[in-house]
């Protein structure tokens, strides 16, 4: 009987008994037929260390190195297809066992690969953390902007009624113009009146003796204003004008907390006075 290697998984079928069974359970034949360099099996299964099937199959065994198999034909035909050179086993040719350096160099790829994939997946790993990072960042990021969406919507609230209010209130202040703006004029036909009536002459402007004969103190009306207390009530100076008039001595007619008109000439005037003054 030839040598011959077996995979593991088929070296149950090659257990030495009287008889061997084909593998495609086609034919029953004497152990001794196995391997002895005569096709008896249509898958070849009982020449597994010789050329003799067509579809038969070698097993090489490649210590160190990935074991596989390889046609039967390919036996003995001089030409060596395992590492171990186990399948030129009767021939003339040379085979050298190079099972362990192709193992070497197998292995070392294998480790670059092992490698690049440790790195792979540590990068992997680094960019799903950085994914993780970003996300959170992206999510207090998104928080934020809903706190000032909120803020935002508390003062767009704020603003309304605010301009709610102005607008309530510019309603009312036009209001109170038109009002006023009746009222003002009255005010002037009113300060008009008085400076006419202090204006003995009407030259147009209130000279100090047509002042001190018309203008007395509150608590003394009988006492004439002396000529410093004229000249202060004119601004200083011996005459002064309708302009002059509504824009200061008026304001001090009004109040009435320190000189007032004659009576004789308030009592023409009474009924304007009051109505500005309130």
């Amino acid at each position: 009987m030839a040598m011959f290697s077996l995979d593991l998984t088929d070296k149950r079928f090659y257990r030495e008994r009287k008889s061997f069974l084909c593998i495609d359970g086609s034919k029953m034949i004497p152990f001794e037929q196995v391997n002895d360099d005569y096709c008896d099996c249509a898958d070849g299964s009982d020449e597994p260390g010789t050329s003799a099937c067509p579809r038969g199959r070698f097993y090489c065994t490649n210590l160190g190195f990935r074991p596989h198999y390889i046609p039967s034909s390919r036996v003995n035909d001089g030409i060596c297809d395992c590492c171990d050179a186990s399948d030129e086993y009767n021939s003339h040719a040379r085979c050298q066992n190079t099972c362990w350096n192709l193992g070497q160099k197998e292995r070392a790829y294998v480790e670059g690969q092992m490698k690049t994939l440790d790195e792979g997946l540590r990068l992997k790993q680094q960019l799903i953390e950085d994914g993780v990072l970003l996300w959170r960042e992206k999510q207090a990021q998104l928080r934020e902007l809903q706190r000032a969406a909120e803020d935002l919507q508390i003062k767009l609230e704020e603003h309304r009624k605010r301009k709610h209010e102005a607008d309530r209130l510019k309603e009312q202040t036009l209001k109170a113009l038109k009002v006023g703006d009746r009222g003002f004029r009255h005010q002037n036909s009113t300060v008009s009146h008085l400076f006419q009536l202090l204006d003995s002459n009407k030259d147009g402007s209130i000279s100090l003796d047509e002042l001190k004969a018309k203008v007395v103190l509150v608590h003394d009306e009988t006492r004439v204003l002396s000529e410093d207390e004229a000249l202060t009530l004119l601004g200083g100076g011996h005459q002064m004008d309708l302009s002059k008039f509504q824009n200061t001595l008026w304001d001090v007619l009004i109040r009435g907390d320190g000189y007032k008109v004659r009576s004789n000439t308030f009592i023409s005037v009474f009924h304007i006075s009051s109505n500005v003054s309130i």
